[in-house]
């Protein structure tokens, strides 16, 4: 008995690909899940599961400013801050005030505000109509997370992606946490 447990045991702790049914499921699974709080800085969450809060976005005075990820601040990407979701993570921003929705890709920490689970580059910010009010509540779910073995990992966002639309973050998240070379790092 004891050896019929062995194989099934490590094969439960074995990382699972990204675009594996398992992957799939598991993202299915997240998204059933209730949304996590707003979290306070310093704490990376790569469950995978879908924050509730509120979203602002990135003042004007931002624009091409270093972020956290090494990179400046381009207003006119689909680029968010998170204070929680690993750098390189690619997730979907809904607008609960009006279900309209951003895919952005996390390169920066913050926002820095309670109660504020995300900050939005302009661009995006107009794509899901909170320019004007400046802060709308949101939902974002993870579509993929970067792992520090260097894997991807589907998140709560999967379950409702396409296979191209996960496609295209796996191959984001994998651009944005590969290791830079000396030349590349300088730029």
């Amino acid at each position: 008995m004891l050896g019929m447990g062995g194989p099934v045991a490590a094969k439960a702790t074995e990382p699972m690909g990204a675009d594996s049914p398992e992957a799939k499921q598991e993202a299915v699974r997240l998204d059933k899940l209730p949304s996590l709080p707003p979290a306070p800085a310093g704490h990376i969450d790569d469950s995978g599961r879908k924050q509730s809060g509120r979203a602002s976005y990135y003042a004007k005075s931002f624009a091409n400013r270093k972020m956290a990820d090494g990179r400046r601040m381009n207003p006119n990407a689909d680029i968010a801050a998170s204070k929680t979701l690993p750098l390189g993570s690619v997730a979907t921003v809904t607008n609960l005030d009006n279900g309209k929705s951003a895919t952005v890709k996390i390169e920066d920490r913050g926002p820095y505000v309670n109660g504020r689970v995300v900050d939005l580059a302009p661009k995006v910010a107009d794509k899901i109509d909170i320019k004007e009010k400046g802060v709308a509540p949101v939902v974002v779910k993870p579509i993929t997370l970067p792992q520090p073995n260097g894997d991807v990992k589907l998140g709560a966002g999967a379950a409702d992606a396409s296979p191209t639309e996960i496609e295209r973050a796996v191959a984001d998240t994998k651009a944005m946490t590969a290791p830079k070379s000396a030349e590349t790092a300088n730029k």
